[in-house]
């Protein structure tokens, strides 16, 4: 099986090295060329160079991360785009430009001070290669993509599942979301109108320091409110609370926010699970939960708890998921209520929440 070539971009020699091995020691994958900026790497590609996935840094003389992904964007090339951002400066607002731009998704570049996690960012940047290589495959060349879904599944999941009785106004909505998550929250928040009605807590798996960048984005484009949560901070309607990453965000009987550093779930911190479950011990049957796109399982636990208390669930429909991970995991619980394409999930939210959808 030939190997997943990719093309690796940024302005320092020391870190095209050091990724370029990490991505050499994979039996599946190559650094197949190496770009100094982005005008090298625009050149490259209109000299021939076609690589499978590109490595993209943020911050570049001559061409920048956000401007060459523009210009490829004019180019009409699809080639998925993995950004490689600082968490200093202005990295995390770029990055966010970037997602925004059509990047596949990000990774956080390692420190000079090498202060992260290496041997995790090496894991997380091949895992991401990989997904964004199956991503960019034609639908008929991915291989094992979906694990021979059965016909009941194929067919039902176009179907709305019935719903278990709910009693009651919606008091809060739930969010998760993973890989592509970004672009599928603004999709949902930014179209919520600024007087829904009750509070919406958001779990986006996200490092340290990225997560206010993005709280702070999707303010400045939305017309409900949006926070960064904090520690004790107090839960009001109208307003749309982002847990901060590397602290799980769960909602307090106090009627407050309260972030800790328990362990991981499912590898990821903050965990859809432990937003979705302590959200279904205060609100019972007045809540909604929705499962974006994203890698792996997170969301499914806490999606059968809600679903137990007499919640309405909601799943992303794989149409419109960049990785049909978290969506699907949720699904085949058998707990999920409807099924829907990312640019219907904010109106089934105000449907529901203004009691026109029960």
């Amino acid at each position: 099986m030939s190997k997943v070539k990719v093309l690796v971009v940024d302005d320092s020699a020391l870190m095209r090295k050091f990724i370029s091995d990490m991505i050499n020691e994979e039996s599946d994958m190559e650094a197949m060329d190496i770009a100094r900026n982005g005008e090298d790497f625009l050149n490259k590609l209109v000299q021939g160079s076609v690589p499978d996935v590109i490595t993209l840094d943020v911050e570049m003389p001559k061409i920048d991360g956000i401007t060459a992904l523009k210009k490829l964007k004019k180019m009409n090339i699809n080639i998925p785009v993995i950004v490689l951002s600082s968490i200093s400066k202005r990295g995390p607002e770029l990055t966010m430009e970037c997602l925004e731009a059509g990047a596949f998704d990000f990774v956080p570049k390692p420190s000079g001070t090498i202060s992260l996690d290496i041997n995790k960012i090496k894991n997380e940047l091949v895992e991401k290669i990989r997904l964004a290589f199956k991503k960019g495959l034609p639908e008929d060349q991915m291989v094992g993509k979906d694990m021979q879904l059965d016909n009941k599944f194929q067919t039902g999941i176009k179907a709305e599942m019935k719903t278990t009785s709910r009693q009651g106004k919606v008091e809060a909505v739930v969010i998760g979301a993973s890989t592509g998550g970004p672009k599928a929250i603004y999709t949902v928040v930014t179209a919520l109108p600024e007087n829904l009605g009750v509070p919406v807590f958001v779990v986006q798996h996200m490092p340290v320091g990225f997560t206010k960048a993005f709280s702070e984005r999707l303010n400045s484009n939305s017309k409900i409110h949006v926070v960064e949560a904090s520690e004790g901070m107090d839960i009001k309607k109208d307003t749309v609370y982002v847990a901060q990453g590397g602290f799980h965000m769960e909602v307090g009987s106090d009627h407050k926010i309260h972030l800790n550093t328990e362990p991981p779930i499912w590898g990821v911190r903050p965990a859809v699970d432990k937003l979705f479950i302590s959200a279904s011990k205060v609100y019972g049957s007045q809540i909604v939960s929705v499962v974006l796109t994203g890698m792996g399982k997170d969301g499914a636990e806490g999606t059968v708890e809600i679903k137990k208390k007499g919640g309405l669930t909601i799943a992303e429909d794989k149409s419109t998921c960049t990785i049909y991970g978290m969506p699907k995991a949720a699904y085949e619980t058998g707990m999920v209520d409807k099924v829907l394409p990312i640019d219907n999930v904010a109106y089934e939210i105000i449907k529901v929440v203004s009691g026109i959808g029960r």
